[in-house]
């Protein structure tokens, strides 16, 4: 009977040290949150919080329905971020990451599973954010024709020989630049999409100022994702305009109209005077009576 009750008293002590355990265990490492991608031009980070303080993070990423993967940079880190540019290397895949909440590193746990949160699904070639294009405008001596020459970015990306990839050299075929102009005195736009870089716009009025925006356009993305990030505004020269470009019909027709006018009242004003002389110096003949044969 003693025994019985001695066997019952350690699984009841058993039970609540496991209880007592899983419960100090999940005090201790609190689920990541707010875990998100940041990529730019294929600079792919993936960020979440808190700041750990004695525990640590472990980020195991694959390709959805593969095996997974460990950067060796973050495994039992302190950091609230991970780089995974190089180690997405099937651009086009679709990824998803688990970060694991465990003990920091050199400290055992007896967790079987730690706590864990899932980030939501991305694709570097569909969803990294392509950054500001940079541009030259070059004004033909006619000026009807302007080009502008646009710079294919460069990425975060490297080749076998370690070489810097380009935005075109990513994309290739897909890759085309939205350019956004109007006339630097007006609100109006027009747009022309381009899968060059040289872009050469031909619908211009000749010796007028024109302002361009340029934006990489990716036709195969969701709405949301196909513009890249816009271009600092570039404006063309101003040429030698006629008056009519310069100050519009209605103002000038005002001008014209104020200038009649005050020529007729000059005019008027010219006629009314010489009149008066004219009675100053013939006096008699207006007040003389008309003579009648």
């Amino acid at each position: 009977m003693e025994s019985y009750r001695e066997t019952r008293l350690q699984m009841l002590v058993f039970v609540f040290g496991v209880f007592f355990m899983s419960v100090c265990a999940s005090d201790t490492f609190p689920k990541a949150q707010n875990v998100t991608w940041n990529s730019i031009n294929f600079k792919t980070m993936l960020t979440w919080s808190p700041k750990p303080k004695d525990y640590s993070y472990t980020v195991e990423f694959y390709v959805i329905g593969q095996s997974r993967e460990r950067s060796p940079h973050c495994i039992r880190s302190t950091e609230t971020d991970c780089d995974l540019t190089t180690k997405l290397k099937d651009l086009k895949a679709s990824y998803k990451a688990d970060i694991l909440s465990e003990p920091l590193l050199g400290v055992t746990s007896d967790l079987i599973e730690h706590p864990s949160t899932t980030s939501e699904r991305f694709s570097p070639y569909s969803d990294t954010v392509i950054g500001r294009p940079e541009f030259k405008l070059e004004v033909d001596s006619d000026k009807r024709k302007t080009t502008l020459h646009v710079t294919d970015m460069p990425t975060a990306l490297n080749n076998e020989k370690k070489e810097r990839l380009s935005i075109r050299d990513v994309f290739k075929d897909e890759l085309q630049y939205k350019v956004i102009y109007r006339k630097a005195k007006s609100t109006g736009k027009r747009e022309k999409i381009s899968k060059s870089s040289t872009i050469e716009l031909t619908d211009l009025d000749r010796d007028v100022s024109y302002c361009f925006n340029v934006q990489v356009y990716l036709s195969f993305r969701s709405t949301d994702k196909q513009l890249g990030e816009m271009s600092h505004i570039q404006c063309s020269p101003e040429g030698n305009t006629s008056i009519f470009e310069d100050y519009g019909p209605a103002v000038i027709a005002g001008v014209i109209l104020i200038i009649i006018l005050a020529l007729s009242a000059i005019i008027s004003t010219i006629m009314m005077c010489h009149r008066r002389r004219k009675r100053v110096k013939n006096p008699g003949k207006e007040g003389q009576p008309l003579n009648y044969l």
